[in-house]
């Protein structure tokens, strides 16, 4: 769950929209630098040219005359009023381009100073152009009036000038320096101004991306909660997603028609396992098919020691003769769903109906539910004789019909419980030696005229035997298909 939250919708929209700004910010501040950078530094150039080619006229009438004071004192008043200026150097190229006025004066008399790198003075002093523009370097720290005017590695903007005649005859050359601190210091206020702006940006950015990844995400994570419980398997339940035309609002309408399919095929689903479970009792499913009867199949078999309990109509045949067919069939229906829930209730469960006969199994440790369904048995046969012959007119059917008995018989023993046929049709079944002993046991009754009777392993699994009234019949009977002899007793009911 945190990896999803942290890769969540809202998660990546409100990355991806940052991103997005800081790079046109970061963009717009770049580009917003250099721009100001350039206007400044050209705009610099521009008054520094003009200043120079001011002064190169100025001072070349006082070049002529080698009046070097009034130039010194014009280069020390240009150095006190201009605190841009780094250094003013005047040189004479007639003798050798020595330096005969500076400002500072520890420059003066100098033929190559150690202010910038030689190829920037070279260049100065060489150059045949009348305007030479260097953008460079200090070597070292200058100092004027005792103040620190350049600092060393300091960037500046050096600009030489001939001084010539009115005749155009070279006479020197005007050298300044001029630091960059002032357009360095406006480049980085237009910077900061430009990040002040792009902040403000990126907050009004990062809040609208803020509601549009909850706009977008939040009916995202209600959708998923949906999904989430109808996974669950509540299939009544519908997204909660309303007044939505784009995706997400449709996604959510087949969300909720999916889980309306679902609701339908779940619920024709249950009733078919529900009308499964009537042809196959629940009880058996679990014993051989504990993994849900989707995985059923031909031969699976599992071996149990239980409790077999036959019961059977007594003269059945010949009740059946006198009576229509529709007349049977409602009357077996009436008859097996009376005694149907009286195992049910018992704990049993009835394993397959042969005609008129009941084959019933219990799956207790002990045999005491056997007993006592076998005895509810006969009361609620007393009872439906009672209701079925003194029935009155409104269902001739049930008027002076015969009262019916039954025998019952009940074994305990091993048994074999699987599914038998093949892939297109197969059926459960209870076989073993056991069930053809309850089997026997049943016929038994008619012999020795009893309603109910068991087999010694019966009363030997009894938990409580005194709460039922026992009776031995026969020590040592031999039953059909058995060699060995067995004792049987008879189950007395109580009226």
């Amino acid at each position: 769950m945190k990896f999803i939250a942290f890769s969540s919708i809202r998660t990546q929209i409100m990355a991806s929209t940052t991103l997005l700004i800081v790079a046109l910010i970061g963009a717009t501040v770049a580009v917003w630098a250099k721009s100001e950078s350039k206007l400044y530094r050209q705009e610099k150039l521009k008054d520094t040219i003009s200043l120079s080619n001011v002064l190169s006229y100025t001072y070349s009438n006082e070049f002529s005359e080698e009046n070097w004071s009034q130039i010194r004192l014009n280069i020390e008043l240009l150095m006190r009023e201009n605190e841009e200026f780094v250094y003013v150097l005047i040189s004479d190229s007639s003798n050798n381009n020595q330096i005969v006025a500076a400002s500072p004066n520890e420059f003066q008399s100098n033929y190559i100073p150690d202010i910038v790198p030689l190829d920037v003075t070279n260049q100065a002093i060489q150059s045949q152009q009348k305007t030479i523009i260097k953008e460079t370097f200090l070597l070292r720290n200058i100092y004027y009036a005792n103040q620190l005017r350049g600092k060393q590695g300091e960037q500046i903007i050096e600009v030489a000038s001939d001084i010539c005649t009115l005749s155009g005859r070279k006479l020197g050359k005007l050298r300044m320096g001029i630091s960059l601190k002032r357009v360095n210091h406006a480049v980085n206020n237009a910077v900061n101004q430009a990040l002040r702006v792009g902040f403000v940006g990126l907050s009004i950015g990062w809040i609208c991306a803020y509601l549009l990844a909850r706009h977008l995400s939040d009916p995202v994570r209600r959708l998923q909660a949906s999904v989430a419980q109808i996974a669950g398997g509540d299939l009544q339940h519908r997204a909660d997603i309303h007044n939505r035309a784009d995706e997400i609002g449709a996604l959510a309408t087949s969300v909720n028609e999916m889980s309306a399919a679902l609701q339908v095929s779940f619920s024709k689903l249950q009733k078919t396992l529900d009308s499964f479970e009537r042809f196959v009792p629940d009880k058996f499913v679990s014993v051989i098919a504990p993994q849900g009867i989707e995985n059923i199949e031909v031969g699976m078999a599992s071996t149990r020691k239980m409790t077999i309990l036959f019961c059977d109509i007594r003269g059945y045949t010949s009740m059946s003769e006198a009576m229509t067919p529709m007349q049977i069939f409602l009357f077996l229906n009436d008859y097996l769903a009376c005694m149907g829930k009286v195992i049910d209730e018992a704990g049993g469960f009835i394993d397959k109906y042969i005609g008129d006969a009941i084959m019933a199994l219990f799956d207790d440790e002990a045999t005491d539910s056997a007993l006592q369904a076998a005895i509810s048995m006969q009361q609620a046969l007393d009872k439906f004789n009672y209701e079925r012959c003194q029935g009155e007119g409104e269902n001739p059917i049930k008027n002076g019909l015969p009262i019916i008995s039954v025998g019952i018989g009940i074994h305990r023993g091993t048994v074999v419980m699987g599914t038998v046929g093949f892939t297109s049709r197969m059926d459960s079944t209870v076989i073993g030696d056991a069930v053809n002993v309850a089997s026997r046991i049943e016929g038994l009754t008619k012999q020795y005229e009893c309603e109910i009777l068991i087999t010694e392993s019966v009363v030997k699994s009894l938990s409580h035997p005194e709460l039922f009234s026992l009776r031995l019949i026969d020590k040592s009977v031999k039953v059909k298909g058995k060699d060995e002899a067995i004792s049987i007793y008879e189950l007395q009911v109580s009226n």
